[in-house]
């Protein structure tokens, strides 16, 4: 095992606000947290308190969402005025220089270069999450709006391998090749019209470990491959990525750690020259949100502080959380700009920063 105590740190000030436009996706992953919110389509007709994360019709899960407390559905973002005053909003009240947009399946929103677009016009750079479904046939238009980069969402290389953590309705290996199939178009389009693309992979454990290794000698010379801990999973995803790291004959070049959220990092060479990311999180907490939360233990607690997330609700208002697992912490994009918490959270990210940089000697801007 390498020592990464003495590796180079880049420390990276939290602005980012993750943003889900839509709820659809064509797939069922059995490991999916669906941003904390209940599966739209198997709950329409059901009001808060009596949703519920028991795959419905369309076989998807919510895996938080049995005990998070989500109150509302989560409604399609659409392009307009209301969305451009939201993003102002948030940009007014903390500093943000990217959204990144998720789902569902941002690629099947009927209209994604209008988000990208209103979001590039208030000075914002766009990312996003995909399983690369639909990615194709929007990426021209998406990439001419302003998309800088994609990532993919990578579960494996065979059609066996994606249909075994599929709700058994999508199970399918016919079903999961085509969608393998569009996985790859994505990738095609998005890199001819310059988006960069990161091939994201959740490795829960060494049983995983010859999945991830296909992975990267399938994808990993046309795209950046970023291996992800598992939510759940904890120590043994850690042990799996060094299993994959030692295989490879990885050697680690740099520490990347996200200031006031739980984000991190770490760059690795391979022998050809290729890059390779490990990405885990720290045990970041608010201060004072955090402090008395049920889950604020070593074993509950699985994604620590992310970071902002904004959704719209059906039928109601912008909304933003600060956590899948406590979905009863959400509240309205007005109460929250004017709220305690979003002084919090700036508070956070500025006292993190000084932290890590003093802690890493690094130098501090003026």
């Amino acid at each position: 095992m390498h020592d990464l105590s003495n590796l180079p740190v880049e420390v990276r000030p939290d602005r980012t606000l993750r943003v889900k436009i839509i709820d659809a996706c064509g797939l069922a992953c059995s490991f999916c947290h669906n941003e904390g919110t209940p599966v739209a389509t198997d709950n329409t007709n059901r009001t808060a308190g009596q949703f519920t994360g028991t795959p419905g019709r369309s076989g998807r899960v919510s895996i938080y969402l049995r005990t998070n407390g989500a109150d509302f559905l989560p409604a399609r973002i659409t392009p307009d005025a209301e969305f451009a005053l939201a993003l102002a909003a948030v940009r007014g009240s903390l500093p943000t220089n990217e959204v990144h947009l998720t789902g569902g399946e941002p690629t099947l929103h009927p209209d994604l270069p209008g988000l990208i677009s209103i979001a590039r016009s208030l000075g914002l750079t766009v990312g996003l999450t995909s399983n690369g479904e639909n990615g194709a046939a929007v990426m021209p238009a998406a990439a001419a709006a302003g998309l800088d980069r994609i990532n993919l969402s990578i579960f494996g290389t065979t059609p066996e391998e994606l249909a075994a953590v599929q709700a058994p309705r999508l199970a399918s290996p016919k079903l999961a090749e085509r969608k393998l199939a569009a996985l790859d178009a994505t990738i095609e389009a998005a890199t001819a019209h310059g988006v960069k693309v990161s091939a994201n992979i959740v490795i829960p454990d060494e049983g995983h470990v010859d999945r991830v290794l296909r992975i990267i000698e399938r994808h990993g010379r046309t795209v950046a491959v970023r291996m992800l801990v598992s939510l759940e999973d904890g120590g043994a995803s850690l042990d799996a990525m060094q299993a994959v790291i030692d295989h490879v004959g990885a050697v680690p070049v740099r520490r990347i750690v996200t200031a006031g959220a739980s984000d991190q990092r770490v760059r690795y060479r391979l022998p050809d020259g290729r890059t390779l990311y490990a990405k885990s999180l720290r045990p970041v907490r608010l201060p004072d949100t955090c402090a008395d939360c049920r889950f604020n233990n070593d074993q509950d607690c699985h994604e620590g502080y992310y970071g902002l997330r904004l959704y719209r609700a059906t039928d109601g208002p912008f909304m933003v959380g600060v956590c899948i697992q406590r979905m009863d912490l959400c509240m309205s994009l007005g109460e929250f700009v004017m709220s305690q918490r979003c002084r919090e959270v700036a508070a956070f990210r500025d006292d993190e920063t000084a932290r890590l940089m003093r802690l890493h000697a690094l130098p501090v801007a003026p």
